[in-house]
């Protein structure tokens, strides 16, 4: 079995030597672009860059970094309400597991900074004045408002299909979150589509949200800034999503951003033909589902089967983080905790990068 569908990734490999010899002069056109979008557009400042970086490591999980930038945002001035409220309306696009980490990770933060002394504004309270008796217009409202578009009741095509979470959508979303005026409809936009633009699989809502914030005021130029905040804070993959979306170059995925590791396992004897058949098929999942994993490729030592290694490359940490969340590697993980008798994980670094691009060539 092939772990290494290089086929599927022609496009980040087959022309890399081609990528490497443009890559500076593409760099210097993007960031030119981006110069010349912010001489006529307003920048983002640094409390909504802030939001963005928030939202984006809310919604990929990576609550180390998302302390560190709750930490910045008050430092910049978002008050403690604002960040709550973005954390409570990120449930409806990342998930309630995602949303109330955030908000515990918060709490940390706060109590942290309470204790050294630190005093942050509370700010502006969370009032909702929405009317209960009909939730569903209140938020159609609210969503022809920032689509400038007659919104049909129910919505055509999913809403009819499944009229619950068009109620859902309407009633709960742009009715009782947005009902709160403790942010803006621009700031709430914002954090949407910094969240959306940090996953993968959701490029139809990211671009009708893309629409939705430039109808709040939101500049192409600041919309080129977020996408530069989502490459430092969770990869250029997903940064090129936003950017293709812009109409914008994308900036290559060269190796230093991969992500690679030598898994070196030992299994127990009596269970290796059942863990070794759980493995083939988490890695044939893995690199034929997702699109940041480059390869999995399994091993074992002919003298001593026992004894695997495994291959681990990745398009970048980002990559990485959402693969670990995958229902085929959750499944693999569980399911083999008693045959794995040790295991170490090699994070590795790439000696000679000039040679990479013929080894893929040789591989497709």
């Amino acid at each position: 079995m092939n772990y290494i569908d290089i086929s599927e990734r022609r496009c980040e490999t087959g022309i890399f030597l081609q990528i490497i010899i443009l890559f500076v002069f593409l760099l210097s056109t993007t960031n030119m672009n981006a110069q010349q979008r912010n001489l006529t557009g307003q920048e983002l400042t640094v409390q909504q860059q802030s939001l963005v970086a928030v939202s984006a490591l809310t919604a990929t999980g990576d609550l180390k970094g998302l302390k560190e930038q709750l930490n910045a945002g008050l430092d910049a001035g978002l008050t403690i309400n604002e960040i709550k409220e973005a954390l409570v309306q990120l449930y409806a696009y990342c998930g309630f597991p995602r949303s109330l980490n955030g908000i515990t990770t918060f709490m940390t933060v706060l109590e942290e900074r309470k204790t050294k002394g630190i005093s942050d504004k509370q700010g502006k309270e969370i009032v909702l004045t929405s009317d209960s008796s009909n939730k569903y217009e209140q938020g159609r409202e609210v969503l022809e408002t920032l689509t400038k578009t007659p919104q049909a009741r129910p919505a055509p095509g999913f809403g009819e299909f499944a009229p619950r979470i068009d109620a859902f959508l309407k009633e709960h979303l742009f009715a009782d979150v947005f009902d709160s005026d403790v942010l803006t409809y621009q700031q709430r936009e914002l954090v949407t589509i910094a969240a959306l633009s940090a996953m993968q699989g959701v490029e139809s809502q990211l671009q009708s949200h893309i629409k939705m914030g430039m109808n709040t005021g939101i500049t192409a130029g600041q919309l080129v800034q977020v996408a530069g905040l989502i490459e430092k804070r969770v990869g250029r993959n997903q940064a090129n999503a936003l950017r293709k979306l812009l109409s914008e170059p994308a900036v290559p995925v060269i190796e230093p951003d991969m992500m690679v590791r030598i898994s070196e396992i030992e299994i127990v004897p009596e269970y290796l033909e059942e863990y070794t058949s759980i493995l083939k098929a988490e890695a044939a999942a893995s690199v034929k589902i997702e699109p940041g994993v480059i390869a999995i490729f399994p091993m074992f030592q002919q003298l001593n089967p026992t004894q695997l290694r495994i291959i681990e490359i990745y398009a970048d940490k980002a990559a990485y983080r959402s693969h670990l969340q995958t229902p085929h590697f959750q499944h693999y993980k569980t399911s083999t905790l008693k045959m794995v008798k040790s295991l170490k994980l090699v994070d590795m670094g790439s000696i000679d990068k000039e040679t990479i691009p013929e080894i893929f060539r040789k591989l497709k």
